[in-house]
Formats: structure tokens, C-alpha cells, sequence
């Protein structure tokens, strides 16, 4: 347990601050702390996401957990780009640094690079997963879902596709992007039953996507975790070259646009990063719950 911990408030997927996915990136070891107090410190804090990061700069090895407003997740991508960028300016003074991120037991070769105004970081996604298409018969319902017709589905398959997080893909035209909401209550238990965790309401033709939490509460500024089974289904679908990289575009509907750079490397895995702009540090003066002292 720590009586104080410092924290970097970063915006990732941009150039420079209050543009991008906010994030911040607390430097502690934060192994012992239960989850619940970690999910209350990042709401208090007002991002969508919040990772703790202990890395080890000789070695490159950072130990990290990630968490929501709602539960901590196994797998982020924007919270694993900005983190890199927040360890790379505290610690390292080479122009570039490669990471191996260490988070639920699964490692995520992360490599950073500081420029003249602002920090770079791409991480590797690995070998995307795309599944079958699902059943025609499901397409309708999961459009209702978010507000949209069956007629505002592209004529391209819905599939689930991962790089450590399952998403549905959900293929729109581009005037459907905008309406798109999550109407119903059950949304998390329809993703389940066709084998997915999130969703991205996805516009094929701009590169253009948005998610939100499972109970359509939040959305999300910029998901690195989407971009590249975004990116995965293009190449799927035959509109993106295997070996081509890809910009995906985000974050427009909330004021904030972000771009994702996803590139596959010559084993097929997928490199998923973008810029990161520093935008103030502090200190959590309040002590970290553990154990009885949780809060409830």
C-alpha cells in the first residue's frame, strides 16, 4: 500500500493535448491492491482508462493493470501506447525504446520513440483471430441493438475479430455512423453469445469506427484494441492489402478526432500505435485501499 501515488495525464492518438483519448499513467507497484479500489481511483480521476505501470527501465519489462470507471481489463490498447510514452519520458533519454509490457500474464512488445513536441508508441496487437460470418438472421438484431436498421448494415459479413479483446464488427454506412447508439440493456450478453466482449460500429469506406462501454454510457474516444481487428476485417474483406498499413479514424463525434496507424509486420502480426502528447502530472495525495479498507 502507498500513502501517495504519482500519476502523467497523457492524450493518446494525438499531436498535441485535448485532442486524442485521455489516459492516466499511475508509477506504482500495485500488485496487492484489489481491483475495487483501482476501478473507484479511476473514476475519481475522469478518464476512461487508467493503468498502473512499475517498469524496469534496463530491461524494457513493465509489470501493468488496467482498469475502467467499471472493472479492470485484461487487455487496452491506448492505456499500453500512452503508458510507453509516459515511461519513456521518466525514464529513458535515447530517442527510441523497445518495452515488453507485461499485463494479465499475456506480454506486448511496445517500442516508443520521443520526437521534437511529442511522443510516438506502437505496440504489437500479434496475429489477429477473425471469425466466420455470423448468420444472416443475427445481422437485423444487433442493428436494432445500436439504433440502426438492417438496411443500414454495408452488404459485408458481421464477424468478431481479435487481437485480445473479441469485437463484433459491425459493417454501417457512412450516415448511419453518426446515429449509431447502444439502445438496449443487454448488450454485453449479446456479444457473448456470438463469442465477443465489445462492439465497433465500423464505416468501411472512411475507416471510421465508435465504441462505447457495454451499457452505451460512454463512448470511447479512441480504441486501440478495436483499430486492429478494424483493420484485420478490411484485409479480411478484401479491401485492405495484407501487407498495407491503415489509418483508423476515430473520436470525431465527441469533439476529439484520434488516428489509429495500424501496420502488419511480415509475420502477420499487427503493430497498432500513434502519437501521445503529455498534458500534466500529479500526485493522488489520498492512500490506495486495500484489504478491509476498501471503500464499498
Amino acid at each position: 500500500m502507498t500513502d501517495a501515488l504519482e500519476f502523467r495525464h497523457v492524450d493518446v492518438f494525438a499531436e498535441m493535448p485535448f485532442t486524442g483519448n485521455g489516459l492516466i499513467v499511475a508509477f506504482a507497484d500495485m500488485r496487492g491492491v484489489p481491483s475495487e479500489a483501482l476501478v473507484t481511483l479511476t473514476a475519481e480521476m475522469r478518464q476512461f482508462e487508467l493503468i498502473v505501470i512499475e517498469p524496469e527501465p534496463n530491461t524494457g519489462r513493465v509489470s501493468a493493470r488496467v482498469f475502467t470507471a467499471q472493472e479492470e481489463l485484461p487487455f487496452a490498447g491506448h492505456p499500453v501506447i500512452g503508458a510507453a510514452a509516459a515511461a519513456h519520458e521518466r525514464h529513458i533519454t535515447e530517442t527510441t525504446k523497445d518495452w515488453l509490457f507485461v499485463i494479465d500474464g499475456r506480454e506486448i512488445p511496445v517500442r516508443s520513440e520521443r520526437t521534437e513536441h511529442y511522443y510516438r508508441a506502437e505496440m504489437n496487437q500479434g496475429v489477429p483471430v477473425v471469425g466466420p460470418p455470423l448468420d444472416v438472421a443475427d445481422r437485423a438484431p444487433f442493428a436494432r441493438a445500436v439504433d440502426l436498421r438492417a438496411e443500414d448494415l454495408r452488404g459485408l459479413p458481421v464477424r468478431v475479430v481479435s487481437t485480445g479483446l473479441p469485437y463484433l464488427i459491425l459493417p454501417v454506412a457512412r450516415a448511419a455512423l453518426e446515429r449509431a447508439r447502444i439502445v438496449v440493456e443487454d448488450f454485453e450478453e449479446r456479444l457473448a453469445s456470438v463469442g465477443a466482449e465489445f462492439g465497433d460500429i465500423f464505416d468501411p469506406d472512411r475507416r471510421e469506427g465508435r465504441t462505447w462501454d457495454n451499457a452505451g454510457d460512454v463512448e470511447d474516444v479512441a480504441t486501440g484494441s478495436a483499430a486492429g481487428p478494424a483493420a484485420a476485417y478490411l484485409a479480411a474483406e478484401g479491401l485492405l492489402a495484407p501487407d498495407e498499413p491503415v489509418v483508423i479514424h476515430q473520436g470525431r463525434f465527441l469533439g476529439r478526432p484520434s488516428r489509429i496507424a495500424v501496420r502488419p509486420d511480415r509475420d502477420r502480426e499487427l503493430w497498432v500505435g500513434g502519437a501521445v502528447a503529455p498534458v500534466a502530472r500529479g500526485v493522488v495525495d489520498a492512500p490506495v485501499w486495500t484489504g478491509s479498507n476498501a471503500p464499498r
